[in-house]
């Protein structure tokens, strides 16, 4: 009894008959011949076990029952349309949830312009954003916890997919009271012979080791280096004078008053990539779709490549 009335093509040629008040006005609504339409009707009232329609000179009009169950099966057709609809938006990528890792200062920046985007595009897409670190987010997007993540260095990943999006420039934020302040640019030397504020901390190895590196890379090896969690610390500490740091173009949104930015000199000029991480071969249409809104933006923005030498960052 359950499978039959809850048949939809029957309740379809119920509620037709009812609001047409004719069972020849109905069949022709909807493109069937009369004869099987008040068959499907005969089912229907069999299975409930009721009658459901009357013939009067009016036409045919449903009983005390028959009004009742004429609104309770237009609420299921309605509903029945509106799964379908939902259903079919959610393949198609326009409604749903989005879970996005994201981690440092790329929060700063880039980010917030791709998921700004992105919900312009799919103003029915919820945007939720968790903040993970590297091995986080790929254990995430392996468990389907995330859908994409943000991090700012390569690794081998099989499963995974790393696209680089946006390529910015370092440079180095400066108390404004220290003499170094009004350098037009800043040598790596130069910042090896100062206290230095270095972020973050985790993971390892990471963007301290990134930094590290150049240093190394030209035989320098800094006088003192302090390590923090992120770079709102790294540049406060800055602020009170406690060192120099180096950040990305998105670590200068922050806006810490007594500091200021001076770029590095042409010949230590260093570049940080921003990737976005999604699996390998995603079928789901939302991830895909805001993958694109990220490459777009990264190709409107013009990715800046690293210059003569400078290695891609993998760690």
């Amino acid at each position: 009894m359950a499978s039959s009335f809850m048949d939809f093509r029957r309740l379809s040629c119920f509620v037709a008959v009812v609001e047409q008040k004719s069972f020849r006005a109905a069949a022709l609504k909807l493109h069937i011949s009369q004869p099987p339409l008040t068959r499907h009707v005969q089912m229907l009232e069999e299975s409930l076990g009721v009658q459901l329609l009357i013939r009067s000179a009016a036409g045919v009009e449903p009983t005390a029952a028959g009004q009742l169950f004429f609104k309770e099966a237009r609420n299921l057709l309605a509903l029945a349309s509106q799964a379908g609809e939902r259903v079919r938006l959610a393949g198609q990528g326009r409604i749903g949830r989005l879970d996005v890792g994201v981690f440092g200062s790329a929060i700063l920046g880039a980010i917030p312009k791709i998921v700004r985007e992105f919900r312009e595009r799919r103003p029915d897409v919820e945007v939720v954003l968790h903040s993970l670190d590297r091995s986080a987010q790929l254990k995430a997007l392996r468990e389907r916890r995330i859908d994409v993540g943000f991090n700012r260095f390569f690794a081998e990943e099989p499963d995974l997919v790393w696209e680089v999006i946006q390529t910015e420039p370092m440079s180095v934020v400066v108390p404004e009271s220290h003499p170094l302040a009004k350098r037009a640019s800043l040598s790596l030397a130069e910042l090896s012979r100062e206290p230095l504020v270095l972020y973050p901390r985790a993971p390892r190895p990471g963007f301290i080791d990134y930094l590290m590196r150049l240093f190394h890379d030209r035989g320098l090896t800094p006088q003192r280096v302090q390590e923090v969690d992120d770079v709102l610390t790294a540049t406060a500490l800055v602020a009170s004078n406690m060192g120099l740091s180096l950040v990305t173009e998105s670590g200068r949104n922050l806006n810490i008053p007594g500091i200021v930015h001076v770029p590095l000199t042409v010949a230590d000029r260093a570049t940080v990539e921003l990737c976005i991480i999604h699996r390998r071969n995603e079928e789901a249409a939302i991830p895909r779709a805001f993958v694109e809104v990220a490459r777009a933006l990264g190709s409107a923005s013009g990715k800046r490549e690293s210059g003569p030498g400078k290695r891609r960052p993998v760690l």
